[in-house]
């Protein structure tokens, strides 16, 4: 009798632990925030973020590895590949961006939160979602443009409290005590009044528009255009001196180009045009084998 117990139960018990294996564990409570960061080093390539609002570049996207919702990104978001999502290595977090594949003239606005790809010579990393609507397989690569887009850019910025910027503490000069005489008037003169001091406005903190704030999520539109997609190139340093680029161009088995107008015009390494993306990967492994840590990979 208890023997048939215990088979009654073992299937129900079975049952129970299976469901109690499958319960998702909560996410973590999203903090977000406003934040440029320190310089650092990722996949063995040296990034330093700054604020550019303006910024517009181009280069190779790679799709996030993540495929669960649930990581914190690097300003305290809660990354979801199912949502338009990706990570930049210098942008100020979070930033609105328009990416255009250049391959299918593919485009769409994403919110970009966290700091990567950590593959060196990828410009942008993009959410499994984002990376579908614009034509890009899984683990795939595509030539892209990338865009900040200012105004919801600048409205997330004013909204979003930040760690990096802490009020400073001024202290108020001593004031020294001020004394008044009155004096007769002079004769002929005529003795006027009080003069009018208009009502100083109280100093009141900028109010973000949330009309200007971008939603969140941002929606799946997408647009297409006509396909141009360029050559690759890798872009290893710039130089104000021709013969500092040129020892590193020697150094790397690369050209020396000038660029720029006026009086002193500025001097970049180059190696390409490269085939495909596989032989522009093996030669930015070169160069950050021949010890430069600061390499770009173009389209143009």
């Amino acid at each position: 009798m208890i023997r048939a117990k215990v088979r009654a139960w073992g299937p129900a018990l079975g049952a129970g632990l299976a469901l109690a294996g499958c319960t998702a564990p909560p996410l973590p409570r999203p903090d977000p925030h406003y934040v440029v960061g320190e310089p650092y080093s990722l996949g063995g390539l040296w990034s330093y973020p700054k604020e550019e609002f303006g910024r517009s570049e181009t280069g190779l996207a790679a799709v996030l590895p993540d495929r669960r919702p649930g990581r914190r990104t690097a300003n305290g978001e809660i990354f979801d590949p199912r949502q338009l999502m990706g990570a930049h290595r210098t942008l100020q977090l979070p930033a609105i961006l328009a990416v255009r594949n250049l391959e299918t003239g593919l485009e769409l606005r994403l919110r970009v939160n966290d700091r990567g790809p950590a593959q060196p010579g990828r410009v942008i990393g993009l959410s499994a979602r984002a990376a579908a609507l614009l034509g890009i397989v899984p683990d795939g690569t595509a030539q892209v443009e990338l865009r900040v887009e200012d105004a919801p850019s600048r409205a997330l910025a004013r909204a979003l409290p930040g760690q990096e910027r802490p009020a400073v503490e001024v202290a108020a000069a001593p004031a020294a005590a001020v004394t008044a005489e009155s004096l007769a008037p002079l004769p002929g003169s005529r003795e006027a009044g009080p003069p009018r001091v208009a009502p100083r406005a109280s100093p009141t903190a900028p109010v973000p528009d949330a009309a200007a704030l971008p939603p969140d999520p941002l929606p799946e539109t997408v647009t297409r255009g006509l396909p141009r997609p360029g050559r690759l190139f890798i872009e290893t340093g710039t130089f104000f001196r021709r013969d500092l680029a040129q020892r590193q161009a020697v150094r790397i088995a690369g050209q020396v180009e000038a660029f720029g107008g006026g009086r002193q015009p500025q001097y970049r390494v180059r190696l390409g045009p490269f085939a495909d993306a596989a032989a522009a990967d093996r030669a930015v492994a070169a160069v950050l084998a021949a010890g430069l840590p600061e390499v770009k990979l173009l389209v143009e």
